[in-house]
């Protein structure tokens, strides 16, 4: 861990979207960095819009553990909201079974994609009385009233409700499906503890048997976990309202206006093939789905290869580039010595990250130093080998051994290790009895089954195609 002006850096810049202004990081305390990312509602397997968030911060994540001692990183589950609860009916299955089971299915998918696990998982249905006691101080404070078993926030009794996604009131109500319902004074209030039926899941509280609201939970557990005001409060665009500002209003209100978080982030939507994904649209992609073709470093890069801000378009043809890319970069460490990754904190890729996480630009570093790398010999390659693999690893790019990665099985091909390499010494028999020809056909036949053969004076090599 370092200080930034201590290697010449002058500034970590991120963006804030609330202010909407690009701004230097400062900490509460340096010793000790929070940050909260929205984790799943664990009703279904994830989509590839899911993951963007979690790619996105785990780099950010990664980030700052090179400048600062601790950084305590908090991405919860929801286990508990209507949507789950729908999925556990429709399955005839207790609640608890079907959030779990998704719960380990969405871990299985973040490691397949090679995500730091986070500080803390908190789970929603752990932090029930803490959201009975935020919803109470909320009743005292005068923001919050009982209706009919429910209890919501009276958004208008905070001044600069709206501060986060910029517009009026009467502005985010006109633009959003807010439900109307009889038990709300206003139509803009929410909901933070509702009541639940005798056949559906509930706890006791003043005012009767129910369940939170799902912006409470997130507000309590980030209270509880990294403290009343945090560092970094991240996730996706379609967050900022109505969930986000929800929170804020909660968390401020709650204690007395101060802030919830000082830096809000969010990431942009994912397209596929030029169109918004959405589950309504029936076009989202699973990423247990996309993983069953991809290697889930490839789906990594296509994420990184945009700006998280931007939007983002997924299609075949850029996973199958990013695909060849990371071929092209692992070709490059390919049969050379081991060194450990060492990362130059005064580079252009590390500077790049500084800069509001520029991964496009890191990512055009990695190629840079790779063909420098290529041409370099000596204790001069093995520099330009070891910043290359620090480089990426703030990436979480790279981290394969370059021989398993060429041989790694690809979509539904069935054809072996040991078939092919069986198939490159019969062409090796085939060119030493001078019988080219054959030697083509063999080739030719691996092409055929995804499997590419390179010849050098070494040897003859080969990857999936």
């Amino acid at each position: 861990n370092v200080n930034l002006y201590d290697i010449g850096i002058s500034s970590f810049l991120l963006y804030n979207n609330l202010g909407k202004t690009t701004q230097q990081f400062q900490p509460i305390d340096p010793n000790r960095i929070t940050r909260y990312v929205f984790g799943p509602s664990v009703y279904n397997r994830v989509h590839i819009g899911d993951v963007r968030p979690v790619v996105v911060f785990d780099t950010l994540y990664r980030l700052l553990k090179t400048m600062y001692p601790n950084v305590v990183y908090a991405r919860n589950i929801t286990d508990i909201d209507d949507k789950i609860m729908t999925a556990a009916a429709e399955l005839n299955e207790d609640i608890s079974v079907l959030s779990k089971r998704y719960a380990e299915a969405y871990f299985e998918d973040m490691a397949a994609l090679e995500n730091l696990e986070p500080t803390i998982t908190p789970y929603a249905t752990q932090h029930i009385p803490e959201m009975i006691d935020m919803t109470s101080l909320l009743i005292e404070k005068g923001h919050a009233y009982e209706s009919q078993g429910h209890v919501l926030f009276a958004v208008q009794t905070m001044e600069d409700y709206g501060q986060l996604s910029g517009r009026s009131l009467d502005d985010m109500l006109a633009g959003a499906r807010v439900e109307v319902a009889d038990y709300k004074n206003y139509a803009g209030d929410f909901v933070l503890w509702k009541p639940s039926s005798d056949d559906e899941p509930g706890w006791d509280s003043p005012w009767g048997r129910g369940r939170p609201g799902w912006h409470l939970e997130c507000s309590v557990m980030s209270e509880k976990h990294l403290g009343e005001t945090i560092d970094i409060h991240a996730g996706g665009q379609d967050l900022i309202f109505p969930h986000h500002e929800n929170e804020i209003a909660q968390s401020c209100c709650a204690h007395d206006g101060k802030a919830m978080a000082n830096v809000w982030m969010h990431n942009g939507f994912i397209n596929f093939d030029g169109e918004k994904m959405s589950k309504s649209l029936g076009n989202f992609r699973l990423v247990k789905d996309l993983l069953g073709h991809y290697p889930g470093e490839v789906l990594r890069f296509v994420i990184l290869s945009a700006h998280y801000r931007s939007e983002q378009n997924f299609s075949k043809d850029l996973l199958d580039s990013a695909w060849r890319s990371l071929d092209s970069l692992y070709g490059y460490l390919r049969g050379m010595e081991s060194s450990t990754p060492s990362l130059n904190q005064t580079g252009e890729g590390y500077q790049a990250l500084l800069d509001d996480l520029n991964t496009p630009m890191a990512i055009s570093e990695l190629h840079r130093i790779a063909k420098k790398m290529h041409s370099a010999q000596g204790i001069e390659q093995q520099t330009l080998r070891s910043e290359l693999l620090g480089l990426a690893g703030l990436m979480g790019l790279l981290q394969q051994d370059p021989e398993s990665w060429f041989t790694h099985a690809r979509g539904s091909d069935d054809i072996t290790k040991e078939e092919v390499e069986d198939m490159i010494a019969k062409r090796q028999q085939s060119k030493i009895d001078k019988d080219y020809a054959g030697a083509d056909e063999i080739r030719q036949a691996l092409l055929d089954r995804g499997v590419v053969l390179e010849d050098s004076r070494e040897g003859t090599t080969w990857r999936r195609s």
